[in-house]
């Protein structure tokens, strides 16, 4: 096999710098063994289908692909998983067959970080409150459904997005005012944020934990910082909780088998490569 052609993969966004995809599929290349490479690709808007062709040639194994570009990434592609189906997004690309085929490894990212992080999170209870509409609550939406909760309620600052939201999914979700959120919380089994609240150079999210249960769960997709506030007040109220990095480093796994045919392991040593680049880069 030549240089030209040997197997790589990459992430496809625009920008695409500040992407943890390298650091995470470099460290499973070079702890598994494998001959590969993992680089950034920076698609302009307006130029992904003709990376996507690039697909399948000269090496290229296929793409993880960011913001944003996972719209068009399920537009372009011939075959889609039943997640990414529901979903109407791909973050996953890869050729068989000479046909372009996509995934949204979203869900069981979110999935393997609950179980690995709270075991026994989704059979204490079945109620639900999500903050945020946007891709990452669809996607958490979606893990919630499949695990059997009964009520989602989805609250998000513009409520017209989160009745979006709550349309496309049809019961159990379901959205409700961002001022009722208060009122959702004692019967709630988990609090998951799913919005850019409470992340670095974004406004905080402020929500009283006192009214949640002593059994509930408290999960954030935010991982910048690592240990948000929301995680902070939930750990100071006794509640499990679930931090947002485990969600970036499970949906990887998935991709990173598809292209390079062995399952990698998410591990402490991982986890603690990824955050210290995180606090690295909060530091400059």
């Amino acid at each position: 096999m030549s240089e030209a052609s040997a197997p790589r993969a990459g992430v496809a966004g625009w920008p695409v710098d500040h992407s943890r995809s390298p650091t995470i599929h470099r460290y499973w290349l070079k702890e598994l063994g494998l001959k590969g490479t993992y680089e950034r690709f920076a698609v302009r808007p307006g130029e992904f289908r003709e990376f996507a062709a690039t697909i399948g040639k000269d090496g290229l194994l296929g793409a993880n692909v960011t913001v944003p570009h996972k719209e068009t990434a399920f537009a372009v592609c011939d075959w889609r998983t039943p997640v990414a189906e529901a979903l109407g997004a791909v973050n996953t690309l890869w050729r068989e067959d000479g046909r372009l085929m996509g995934d949204n490894t979203d869900v069981a990212g979110f999935l393997a970080n609950m179980d690995e992080s709270a075991p026994g999170w989704g059979t204490r209870g079945k109620t639900a409150a999500v903050i945020g509409a946007g891709g990452a609550a669809r996607a958490i939406v979606h893990a919630l459904i499949s695990r059997g909760f009964q009520r989602i309620a989805i609250a998000n600052r513009t409520q017209a997005r989160a009745e979006t939201l709550a349309a496309h999914f049809g019961d159990p979700a379901t959205a409700i005012s961002w001022a009722d959120l208060a009122a959702e919380l004692p019967k709630a089994d988990l609090l998951v944020n799913a919005s850019s609240l409470g992340m670095a150079g974004q406004p905080p999210l402020a929500v009283d934990l006192g009214a949640l249960p002593e059994r509930a769960v408290v999960a954030d997709a935010v991982y910048v910082p690592l240990r948000t506030p929301l995680i902070e007040s939930a750990r100071m109220r006794g509640l499990r909780s679930v931090e947002g990095l485990g969600m970036l480093l499970h949906q990887a796994a998935p991709a990173f088998a598809r292209w390079f045919g062995q399952r990698p392991r998410v591990t402490p040593e991982l986890r603690a490569l990824v955050e210290a680049e995180v606090l690295e880069e909060a530091a400059r």
